[in-house]
């Protein structure tokens, strides 16, 4: 990775969300005992109240990220089969087999045909997929949040005028962003004033008072509940920067280390900003991938590409 002085950058926008109920951001629920995933009794019940198919999927994802991440299915060992999971989580194949795609393209496990699905050696980073805001708020089902400066009026003009306020100030809070204990991310959130005040009558933000306070929920969620206008899309970039002595000490790792620099900002659907979101991740600690589909087939053969 690139340090300060030969920046490499990535623009991607983030797709619109396919709304479902807030179920989809708490928290996971740990695999039984025998390997057998307990917690595809959630995905279950996330259909079953009516949030949907997609809901689920990304449950039943995140309960079996969880269980190769805990060791419960070391790298190589076999996975249970569709057919199996059909059963024992009461789901439809089509939502098992969507769960099984999504870790296949995040790299936590492979498939061989006619042997099974296996997990594959994780070599101790996060790894997750994301490709719509949904996907982004479903990171509460798998981390949490760290406090490290609560919710806090900040003077920025340079904020601001990404945002797109008319005051010089803007609200923010910082926190890690934690798997397993560990942190893996250092996030800045910085909202307009208005939101920032809806935000802390909050019960979810008031029991964030204090730095080294923890919750399970993304700052996005909440900023898509209390705003008058709903997230539609966002606009990210990617850059390789030296970590600061401050992102440093917060990661644990050394400063002027390369790591992986990803700002969001969050908007509705007329693209007006709701949220900026600076993010760090630790360089040993995430691996963020993007699975690109294949190319359009415009001659009307079926051929595809070369």
């Amino acid at each position: 990775m690139a340090a300060r002085g030969a920046r490499a950058r990535v623009t991607l926008r983030i797709v619109p969300p396919i709304r479902h109920d807030a179920a989809s951001r708490g928290p996971a629920t740990r695999p039984g005992p025998g390997g057998s995933v307990a917690a595809g009794a959630g995905a279950a019940a996330s259909v079953a109240s009516g949030s949907g198919e997609a809901t689920a999927y990304r449950q039943l994802a995140a309960d079996l990220r969880q269980a190769v991440a805990s060791g419960r299915y070391p790298p190589g060992q076999r996975l249970p089969t569709e057919a199996e999971l059909v059963t024992s989580t009461r789901l439809s194949r089509q939502t098992v087999r969507r769960a099984f795609q999504e870790l296949v393209s995040e790299g936590v496990i492979y498939r061989v045909r006619g042997r099974g699905t296996f997990a594959a050696p994780g070599e101790g980073r996060y790894l997750r997929s994301f490709g719509s805001i949904d996907d982004l708020m479903a990171l509460s089902l798998d981390t949490e949040l760290r406090v490290v400066e609560p919710l806090h009026v900040l003077a920025s003009v340079t904020v601001a005028d990404r945002l797109r306020v008319p005051e010089d100030s803007v609200m923010a809070m910082s926190f890690l962003r934690l798997h397993d204990g560990v942190p893996f991310c250092f996030t800045r959130v910085h909202v307009p004033l208005e939101i920032g005040r809806r935000l802390r009558e909050l019960t979810e933000l008031g029991a964030l008072s204090e730095p080294g306070d923890r919750a399970r929920f993304t700052v996005i969620s909440l900023v898509d509940q209390v705003s008058e206008r709903q997230i539609n899309n966002a606009a990210q970039n990617a850059t390789a920067v030296a970590a600061d002595p401050d992102t440093a000490r917060r990661l644990g790792c050394p400063p002027g280390v390369p790591v992986l620099q990803i700002e969001r900002l969050y908007c509705d659907r007329d693209l007006v900003p709701l949220e900026l979101a600076v993010n760090h991740f630790h360089p040993d600690r995430y691996s963020y991938r993007l699975q690109m589909r294949g190319r359009v087939d415009h001659s009307g053969t079926g051929g595809g590409a070369r």
